[in-house]
């Protein structure tokens, strides 16, 4: 996928996103997704979730989508920026949703879900970027000619 989330994670009782910087022998340290960042310990007795191992519900076979994914979605279909106000109301987040992942399961992925997703987006897309599948692609193309020449 074009975009790596095993370093970045959510605490619990934060705000925000943190990169996993190297463990200790309490916990982690973390350092804040944000324009000044900080470090501080991470430690066993706070609930610390990678996004790389969060999912979106669907109503498709599948059951989830990984949410590395859905960022993709949105950043094929919108870019830079989202469809939405300033003040957006819940029909707005539930309607972003709908044009991204139109499988999304409407009784268990809550308003409060759309609009935690929406704002670590636009931390994601500042602080960890998209990588474009433009350059991936050459690069794959050179392994496999170094594959056939071995």
């Amino acid at each position: 996928m074009p975009i790596d989330l095993r370093q970045v994670a959510a605490i619990s009782g934060m705000s925000g996103l943190f990169k996993v910087v190297k463990p200790t022998r309490t916990g982690v340290i973390v350092e804040s997704l944000e324009e000044n960042p900080k470090n501080l310990v991470a430690q066993a007795r706070h609930r610390m979730s990678l996004l790389d191992e969060i999912s979106i519900y669907t109503t498709d076979e599948e059951g989830t989508v990984p949410l590395a994914k859905v960022f993709d979605l949105m950043h094929q279909k919108y870019g830079d920026a989202l469809p939405l106000s300033d003040k957006p109301g819940n029909e707005d987040y539930k309607k972003l949703l709908a044009d991204v992942l139109p499988e999304y399961d409407e009784e268990r992925v809550y308003i409060s879900d759309m609009k935690k997703l929406v704002n670590w987006y636009y931390i994601v897309k500042k602080f960890v970027g998209f990588k474009e599948e433009e350059a991936a692609a050459p690069a794959a193309e050179a392994q496999d000619s170094k594959e056939e020449k071995a």
